[in-house]
């Protein structure tokens, strides 16, 4: 039964009692050490390595490039021993016990199925694949050489994602009934940047897209239905996308995402009784907020730290492998593959196919 709901709002941290709960996530610090390859040294690679060597006791051991020189000059910003001009030198490397394939997404398939054949255990940045028959080959192969796999689905891992679990699992905002979430950045038009390039899986929906589509499956579950509007950019690739979607019991999420505008950035779930909303970026370390049904402000959850959040996946990934687990049950690996079907039947609904699919 849902809870009643006290009156009077205030503010905490997780630290101390209040009407939302305080988040569970384990410390970062405190996660098992792992060494790590990193496949792709490009921008999120650099927030990863910066965020694991910051905030937990791994370490990035190895980085692999198509460019020697590329992959020396990321080593030495982070005090990588190890720089490789392949990605099979990186997977020979004994020291590697995981590898972050943070490469664009027309190759995660390719470099992950070649770091699971490598019995590497294997952590892929989102969105996992380009598409779900790329996502169930890699779950099928990981299967059967019994290593680790997941998607860098960041979000799921983070402090304030677990209170808003907690949330909905003790029914304290009654029957969820809107779920609401937008990620929009504004992409100066430009055909080289992989964004706006179809033989890289550009567009909106992989990149930013992909972070309302899991986030309303972390709330609403299954999609029973699904509804999507799009515009193209000028390279073919899906700009912009507004998806409805339901789950069994009808409730709906609204979402969107786009490519030609910075948008609030902001997610929030409703139902009977109260409802949750998220600060923009909600899919980043956010400031969470209880709204009473009448509109009165009842709590606010504020997250300890907002940098360095990519160590908790990291943290996650660790203590699976660790206790000999091949997926986390943060962000199971039929659920990806569940998002990345509904990423499919979004853009055959807005007529978007990248060459070689």
């Amino acid at each position: 039964m849902s809870q009643p709901l006290p009156t009077g709002g205030h503010e905490h941290d997780g630290s101390r009692a209040g009407v939302l709960p305080a988040p569970r996530t384990p410390s970062p610090e405190a996660a098992p050490g792992l060494n790590w390859g990193v496949i792709a040294p490009g921008g999120i690679a650099a927030s990863f390595a910066d965020a694991l060597h910051t905030h937990t006791r791994q370490r990035v051991v190895a980085v692999g490039s198509r460019d020697a020189q590329r992959a020396r000059a990321f080593a030495d910003r982070f005090g990588i021993s190890a720089a490789y001009g392949s990605y099979a030198e990186l997977l020979a490397d004994s020291r590697v016990d995981i590898v972050y394939v943070a490469s664009p997404h027309s190759a995660h398939f390719t470099h992950a199925m070649q770091a699971i054949e490598a019995g590497r255990h294997v952590l892929v940045e989102k969105a996992f694949t380009r598409n779900a028959h790329e996502a169930e080959q890699l779950i099928e192969a990981a299967g059967k050489r019994g290593v680790f796999l997941m998607e860098a689905m960041w979000t799921r891992f983070l402090p304030h994602v677990d209170v808003v679990r907690q949330v909905l699992a003790s029914r304290l905002l009654g029957e969820v009934r809107v779920v609401t979430a937008d990620h929009g950045q504004f992409m100066v038009p430009d055909a080289t940047h992989r964004l706006y390039a179809p033989e890289l899986a550009g567009g909106a929906l992989l990149d930013l897209g992909v972070y309302p589509v899991s986030f309303a499956s972390m709330v609403l579950g299954p999609f029973a239905s699904m509804t999507a509007v799009g515009t193209k950019a000028f390279t073919g690739v899906d700009g912009q996308a507004s998806i409805l979607v339901t789950n069994e019991a009808g409730a709906h999420g609204v979402l969107n995402t786009t490519l030609f505008a910075r948008t609030p950035t902001t997610a929030s779930v409703s139902g009977t009784l109260a409802r949750l909303e998220i600060e923009g970026e909600f899919y980043a370390p956010a400031t969470v907020r209880l709204i009473s049904r009448e509109g009165e402000l009842l709590d606010t959850f504020v997250p300890e730290r907002r940098e360095g959040g990519l160590c908790y996946e990291a943290a996650e990934a660790a203590r699976c492998v660790a206790a000999g687990r091949s997926e986390s049950d943060l962000m199971p690996l039929a659920e990806t593959l569940r998002i990345m079907r509904s990423l499919d039947e979004i853009r055959r609904s807005l007529d978007v196919v990248f060459p070689g699919e």
